[in-house]
């Protein structure tokens, strides 16, 4: 099996080579783009696993690139490269797809230990599959649906994103804190948000779950999914 292919993103250049040199010693293979332009160009049409992403690039900025990405590559993992002053761009990089953040400067060690856990999480992803029957509901995950009684219902990519999580831990409760760090890339401890009680509520609507025996909350444990076996 060959390495996984990493495409960074970053008009720094000291920075773009310290990253490209880290990954490649690391053993992955790396593409890199220094501006926007040529950024958005290589994430669009070139084939690779994970996308190191700066949010403030010439031409496009990493905002376009993640909106271009929604439309024509849904699902792409990434990973936000962000300075310090930049919550605000983090949190809003997140909310439109992103799977964690790096914060500049970072060490060689936290940037391969972050994307180990990001590639990770990606080949668990693809590894459930994408349609499943829960409780006489049809999940299909590529389709981003819900059908149930001859009704279609769209999902967000972060609702699919909390039920495919779900999916793949079948047999235990799911904390708020975990989905946090998994689907949307959030460390717990540096925000304070309901966003997760937010989407499940959402969901169980899409899901016709209005006695909440499908997506279950398990008190003082989290969520969990009534899977069919």
């Amino acid at each position: 099996m060959s390495a996984p292919t990493i495409l960074v993103i970053e008009d720094d250049a000291a920075v773009r080579q310290g990253v490209v040199d880290a990954l490649t010693f690391a053993g992955y293979q790396v593409l890199s783009a220094a501006d926007g332009r040529e950024g958005r160009a290589a994430a669009l049409s070139a084939r690779y696993d994970l996308l190191l992403l700066d949010l403030i690039l010439p031409h496009f900025t990493g905002f376009e690139i993640l909106e271009a990405l929604q439309g024509n590559r849904a699902g792409q993992a990434v990973i936000i490269l962000s300075a310090k002053g930049e919550e605000n761009d983090r949190v809003q990089g997140l909310k439109m797809g992103a799977d964690d953040y790096v914060m500049k400067p970072f060490s060689a060690r936290e940037l391969l230990a972050r994307v180990d856990a990001v590639l990770r999480r990606t080949v668990e992803r693809h590894a459930i599959g994408e349609r499943h029957e829960v409780a006489g509901r049809i999940i299909d995950l590529k389709a981003a649906e819900i059908v149930f009684e001859g009704k279609r219902e769209e999902i967000s990519e972060r609702e699919a994103g909390i039920l495919r999580y779900l999916i793949a831990n079948p047999e235990r409760p799911i904390a708020r804190d975990e989905l946090l760090r998994h689907v949307w890339g959030i460390d717990p401890n540096r925000i304070e948000t309901r966003t997760v009680d937010m989407h499940v509520a959402h969901l169980r609507k899409k899901l016709g779950d209005h006695s909440q025996e499908v997506l279950e909350t398990v008190r003082g444990r989290g969520y969990r999914l009534a899977v069919s076996r």
